[in-house]
């Protein structure tokens, strides 16, 4: 018979236990919970992975979370499948499957294989638009990131549809109209049908372009006295009669907050006003100044960035913790962030600190690829057949550092090169850098003589404008001579040239995009002066001169709707022996194709050899219209051309040899030549 004390006692004793194991943490499970945690951890010996082509096992292996713990459950391999079949989507590979084997083996551990049936991957067979009679088809294409499968699609993976890209896209194709000239363009649809018997997207982006229009008048008014309007007034990207561009609006606005600060005046609140005359198809555009509300950068919180430093990212703002808070330096300073390259993407978010006048920013990245390996081929005209082998990292032990390091070799001779660059040196706006090099050129292979150059050089960078750069360089190169037949007349075997130089290269750059112009100015200056010294078996000698070059190129739409650019390029250059001597014919300009295209000799030739010996002085031209080939399509980066080149170029300065130019040997110093090309932005570099 049961005990009745004994049973109230196990009642009592059961609810007590029942009312505390809330409270109890970890613990014995009681009954009904143990249901909850009924899939123990088991111990895994090894994952393995079948029928992965598109993924190696190492990338798949660092997808799923049973590698990293050791142990599973079949909750987890769900989400471990999961987590492999959504990789495969992103790739393009819909009809995806995978499974899971699971097999007995050692020590009472289980083999995990994974099991991926790919299927066959789908692309984007084609993208259209609707409704932009204003901007051409090849024009979108070129902007968006979704492409068309093509025939490098294979290799490049860039065909894959997703409608997450999509909205991307639409984003993208909005913002190059607004800044175009058409403020309320919208992408009203985009949409993807499958065609299973391609098993590939076509892709439909329709678009209300809205009209076009132009700035009219641009002014500045400011509250706060004492500020100077007209100095604001220099920073204005958006003249009068200009076609709008939501870009240069962002970039007056940014430019003028931080005219403002430069005069004292931290708290200043730049918000241009835009007014519609639709009438006349313009927007009058006022920039109102006014003091902000004082509030102070209390905080900078940085997350995300498991390789680059804080100070990397940090030395981006124009502010610092307890600095005046400003709403465009922190947009200028993310736009700062994002230009480094280093992230895939970087959200900024504000709070409230500590006291009504306080702010925290918190800054969130995610980390991307910096580095390259790089192997190409191709072929020159002077040349012959060429290849390199580089490597380059961009963020260099997460310091925002650029090093590179290439080899290269073609049927003329070899090449060995080493750059590094570190952008904010001694925590200043001023890049510094070195390149070290030996070049060989040989004796023998289309050339007279063979040359040895070992060099190097150290440079500085610091920005004068937003547009502007300088870059000052001082180095220094000694070149050795082979001539092994002796049947040069410019030089002898043996004989050894040391060069020391300094000087400086002012770059202007007022492009819409560097990558890719379609409007803008482009312009660099370079000046350096050389001292000399030769020294042969027979005699030594030493010169001093100065080489200048300038360069620039002009960029416009022609038919902005066809993607049509045109350009105009000019260029000249000097060079000035100080003290009144000869140049050698090592020092002097011998391009030829890059000045005016279908040359491959264009300078004077001596009149013992017959050999080229270069010009001191030129001055040169080119015309060109850049436009898509109809039936290749633009994501491909091919592109057609048109053009006219001349040049007028010195041939009887001051050579060197100047007793011993063949006369003659330059029937007409006017250069001249017209022609096609087929330009192609490859992934491996502009052909």
């Amino acid at each position: 018979m049961t005990n009745p004390i004994k049973l109230t006692r196990g009642v009592f004793l059961a609810l007590a236990m029942l009312v505390a194991a809330p409270f109890a943490g970890a613990g014995t499970p009681l009954v009904g919970v143990e249901v909850a945690h009924a899939e123990t951890q088991k111990l895994v010996s090894s994952v393995l992975f079948e029928g992965n082509n598109a993924f190696s096992d190492a990338a798949l292996l660092a997808m799923v979370n049973v590698g990293e713990r050791g142990s599973y459950t079949e909750q987890s391999l769900a989400s471990d499948v999961e987590s492999i079949r959504l990789a495969y989507a992103a790739k393009g590979f819909d009809k995806v499957s995978v499974s899971v084997k699971t097999e007995a083996s050692d020590n009472g551990r289980t083999r995990i294989t994974f099991v991926v049936n790919e299927g066959e991957r789908t692309g984007v067979a084609a993208i259209n638009f609707t409704g932009n009679g204003s901007i051409g088809s090849g024009a979108l294409k070129a902007i968006i990131r979704t492409h068309e499968t093509g025939l490098l699609s294979w290799l490049f993976r860039d065909d894959t549809y997703s409608q997450e890209q999509l909205q991307i896209d639409s984003s993208l194709i909005e913002l190059y109209y607004a800044n175009h000239g058409y403020p309320d363009a919208k992408v009203t649809s985009a949409v993807g049908e499958f065609d299973a018997s391609r098993s590939a997207y076509f892709v439909n982006f329709t678009i209300s372009e809205g009209d076009r229009y132009r700035f009219g008048t641009v002014a500045v008014e400011t509250s706060i006295p004492g500020l100077n309007a007209d100095v604001l007034a220099s920073t204005i990207r958006t003249g009068k009669g200009e076609t709008y561009s939501y870009a240069n609006l962002n970039r007056s606005q940014e430019d003028m907050a931080v005219e403002a600060t430069s005069q004292g005046y931290a708290f200043a609140d730049v918000r241009p006003r835009v007014e519609r005359d639709a009438a006349n198809g313009v927007f009058n555009v006022t920039y109102l100044v006014d003091e902000g509300a004082r509030l102070y950068v209390e905080r900078i919180n940085i997350t995300g960035n498991t390789k680059t430093r804080d100070a990397v990212i940090r030395r981006e703002l124009d502010f610092g913790e307890g600095d005046p808070f400003n709403r465009t330096m922190v947009q200028r300073g993310k736009s700062a962030i994002e230009g480094l390259g280093f992230f895939k993407a970087v959200n900024f978010d504000m709070q409230a600190g500590s006291a009504p006048d306080k702010v925290v920013i918190n800054i969130q990245v995610e980390e991307q690829s910096t580095g390259d390996y790089g192997l190409s081929a191709g072929y020159a005209s002077d040349s012959g057949l060429l290849g390199e082998v580089s490597v380059t990292e961009r963020n260099f032990l997460g310091r925002g550092q650029y090093v590179k390091a290439s080899i290269s070799a073609s049927q003329t001779g070899q090449s060995y090169t080493l750059s590094f660059t570190e952008p904010r040196f001694m925590g200043l706006k001023v890049s510094s850098g070195f390149d070290l090099y030996h070049k060989i050129t040989d004796d023998g292979v289309g050339a007279r003589y063979g040359t040895a150059a070992t060099g190097g050089q150290i440079r500085f960078g610091l920005p004068v404008t937003r547009d502007i750069d300088l870059q000052f360089m001082t180095g220094i190169e000694q070149k050795a001579v082979s001539d092994d037949n002796n049947d040069s007349s410019i030089v002898d075997d043996g004989d050894v040239f040391t060069k020391e130089w300094i000087g400086y290269t002012a770059t202007y750059n007022g492009l819409d995009n560097t990558k890719r112009p379609t409007e803008g100015l482009y312009a660099t200056l370079t000046q350096q002066y050389f001292h000399g010294d030769w020294s042969s078996t027979s005699s030594t000698a030493s010169d001093d001169f100065i080489k200048s070059e300038v360069k620039g190129r002009y960029y416009m739409p022609l038919l902005a709707d066809a993607n049509i650019i045109g350009s105009i390029k000019g260029q000249a250059g000097i060079i000035n022996a100080l003290d009144g001597g000869d140049i050698s014919p090592l020092e002097t300009f011998r391009s030829a194709s890059s000045i005016v295209r279908g040359f491959s000799i264009m300078q004077p030739l001596s009149s013992l050899s017959t050999e080229g010996l270069g010009y001191t002085s030129y001055v040169a031209a080119s015309a060109e219209i850049e436009f898509p080939i109809p039936v290749i399509p633009e994501s491909y980066g091919i592109r057609g051309a048109i053009w006219a080149d001349a040049a007028l170029i010195d041939g009887n300065g001051n050579l060197g040899f100047g007793d011993s130019v063949k006369p003659g040997s330059i029937d007409d110093n006017l250069k001249a030549s017209v022609g096609a090309s087929v330009i192609w932005d490859s992934p491996f570099g502009p052909l």
